[in-house]
């Protein structure tokens, strides 16, 4: 048995990662309420704009399939993905439940022949897809926590060049979206070529005022679906920032809560110890008695 002064330190050992545990968490909820309010405040925007270019879309018709990031390519062997993660760890799953589903979706598509190009954001992200061996066409680190529009226009002016130029032949996006700090749902999303599908149906509901466009459907159009592309992609972003703080805020109330139970165990521990050595004293007094007698 463990003397003692042995257990005391390990109590004293868990009680200052207990501390740290609880002040991240404090500091991750605080992070939490803000990301919230940026995300509540985008959605409604990134709606609007996805609503703006699916009309125009269909507005401009036939002459829509003349822009390039509408047009398909002929050839479709060459597939790009944007996985987004976070720049660092201690949120329990958050950051591999990505690199797994990436990877995953890699390897599906390599069975149908078709070639993965990888591109990631957060640290933790390009760092494990380097240590998997795999060759990166883009790594943008150091927002994950506070993301800015003008990092997601930057990856989107990577993926759109890279599209336009040919090395790319399609595009796909894997992050989490944010449910509640308990939840964050692995999503994928086509982010190129911009189709129907992609921009979503409109709901039958909706209603529909006349539109008049002025330029005409296809000018507007052009100037939207990169506008399109930069803000699905800062939707990631920003519902990827407030994911990680709920994974992490979670992860520390829980390592807390298991520090607490640690603590009453080595607690009991060190009662036990110390009984054992004021019996074993007992003992000794006892037998310095009857050796006396």
């Amino acid at each position: 048995m463990a003397s003692q002064r042995d257990v005391k330190n390990k109590i004293a050992s868990v009680k200052n990662i207990q501390k740290i545990t609880r002040a991240m968490e404090m500091v991750a909820a605080a992070r939490l309420r803000r990301a919230e309010q940026r995300i509540s405040a985008l959605r409604p925007y990134a709606d609007a704009i996805g609503r703006m270019t699916r009309q125009a879309a269909q507005a401009a018709g036939a002459e829509a399939e003349r822009l390039p990031l509408l047009r398909e390519h002929e050839s479709r062997t060459d597939v790009g993905l944007l996985l987004v993660t976070g720049d660092r760890g201690l949120a329990g799953g958050f950051n591999s439940q990505i690199i797994r589903a990436g990877v995953r979706f890699s390897a599906e598509m390599g069975e149908e022949g078709l070639r993965s190009s990888w591109y990631a954001t957060g640290r933790r992200g390009v760092s494990s897809l380097s240590f998997r061996g795999h060759e990166l066409s883009g790594a943008y680190t150091g927002f994950a926590d506070r993301p800015a529009y003008a990092d997601a226009r930057t990856i989107a002016d990577d993926l759109i060049q890279a599209y336009v130029d040919g090395r790319l032949d399609r595009v796909e996006m894997v992050y989490n979206s944010y449910v509640s700090p308990l939840t964050q749902h692995v999503t994928r999303q086509s982010l190129l070529p911009l189709s129907q599908r992609a921009i979503g149906d409109e709901p039958a509901a909706e209603p529909r005022a006349p539109v008049e466009y002025e330029p005409d459907p296809e000018k507007i159009l052009r100037r939207l679906v990169p506008d399109y592309i930069e803000i699905s992609i800062y939707r990631a972003l920003v519902e990827s920032a407030a994911g990680f703080f709920g994974a992490q805020m979670t992860a520390m109330r829980s390592a807390s809560e298991n520090a607490g139970e640690l603590i009453t165990d080595y607690t009991l521990q060190m009662n036990r110890a110390r009984q054992a050595e004021i019996t074993q004293e007992i003992m000794e007094v006892v037998a310095g008695a009857e050796g006396l007698g």
